[in-house]
């Protein structure tokens, strides 16, 4: 079996050098993990796995005061770049890979949603949280803490850590409590543009003077063995890096889908997990990977017909986050709790997760 290279010196992490308060750092610094000295046995993860990554609490500065630029009048991203999308009613806001990169998390609002925007370049994955809990408002900041390689958030209410693809609280006040999460759809911002013309994209005007256009990661997205911080399983059924979706129903069905082995582009898949009837509909071209909950619905596929993407057995259109296209009064296609992620993270998190097949 091959073993993962960790890069524990070479790969940066984003390190501020300066107080988090300098606009000026930019240049990310080596760090060396070694566990924290505040955790102690009222953590839910085992204390040898949660490492320091280096830079501190909010050495990585969380966006909190956001701005955005309508998508069609962006100038600062490349076609091919990742974007995180979120629709609340008719507001449509996306938050691109290359700013997420240096920041992780971007406390916002959205159609009077609280949300908290948390991305983990090391794993991959993008999660949309609430960021009330208990009834009280917070933001979310980066902890400088990672529990398998992964992002480990904070709550500014009560200074608990969470695991971001743990999706619980695994120390302090909100310990056992789960996060709350908003439908989230990640694709390439020349999707996202051509679905969504007047949507909202975040910019680089972030408070913070960071090379946005540098990925700050060397090769870590295409060197398959490189890992940062130990992971405590490796599942080699996929190559580690590979991009996946993972579901997760409230019952504790999962399942992860992937993007090969589909001879169609776009490609809709009928599945069930327990007693929830879906669809996983994606393309490789278009760089998008959804699943649905179908109920008594029949969905088919229509192609290049943005921002529909699905229609119905009474014609009714729905886009990439489910939203009725051409009737808002009808229900919109729920889409259960999912996330797109690097294969060795599913693995990580939830040993022998079942993964899809034709």
């Amino acid at each position: 079996m091959k073993k993962s290279v960790f890069i524990l010196l070479i790969i940066p992490f984003v390190v501020i050098a300066q107080s988090c308060s300098d606009n000026t750092a930019d240049q990310p610094s080596p760090a060396n993990p070694q566990n924290p000295t505040t955790i102690d046995n009222t953590w839910l993860v085992p204390v040898s796995e949660v490492l320091d990554g280096g830079p501190g609490k909010d050495g990585i500065p969380s966006v909190d005061e956001p701005e955005f630029t309508v998508a069609q009048d962006v100038d600062f991203l490349n076609a091919q770049d990742l974007v995180l999308m979120v629709k609340v009613g008719d507001v449509v806001k996306a938050y691109p890979h290359p700013i997420l990169d240096w920041h992780e998390i971007v406390n916002d609002e959205i159609g009077g949603k609280k949300m908290a925007i948390t991305y983990c370049p090391l794993t991959g994955t993008g999660i949309a949280w609430n960021r009330v809990l208990n009834g009280s408002e917070t933001t979310f900041g980066v902890s400088g803490l990672l529990y398998n390689t992964n992002l480990m958030p904070y709550d500014r209410l009560t200074n608990s850590t969470w695991s971001q693809q743990r999706l619980d609280c695994v120390n302090g006040q909100f310990r056992g409590q789960f996060a709350e999460t908003y439908s989230l759809v990640e694709t390439t911002f020349e999707t996202m543009k051509k679905a969504y013309p007047q949507g909202l994209v975040l910019n680089t005007n972030t408070g913070f003077n960071r090379s946005y256009g540098r990925y700050p990661y060397g090769d870590y997205r295409t060197n398959d063995e490189r890992l940062v911080f130990p992971i405590s399983k490796e599942d080699r059924r996929l190559d580690l890096k590979e991009r996946t979706l993972g579901v997760l129903l409230p019952g504790g069905e999962k399942k992860v889908y992937g993007f090969t082995g589909h001879s169609a582009d776009p490609f809709i898949i009928e599945d069930q997990l327990g007693d929830t009837k879906l669809v996983v509909v994606g393309s490789k071209s278009a760089n998008y990977l959804i699943a649905y909950e179908t109920g008594d619905r029949q969905l088919s596929l229509l192609p290049d017909a943005y921002p529909a993407i699905l229609q119905d057995q009474s014609g009714i259109k729905y886009d990439l986050l489910g939203h009725p296209v051409d009737n808002a009064m009808q229900p919109l296609l729920s889409l259960p709790r999912q996330f797109i992620g690097y294969w060795f993270s599913w693995g990580a998190f939830y040993p022998d997760i079942p993964l899809y097949s034709n």
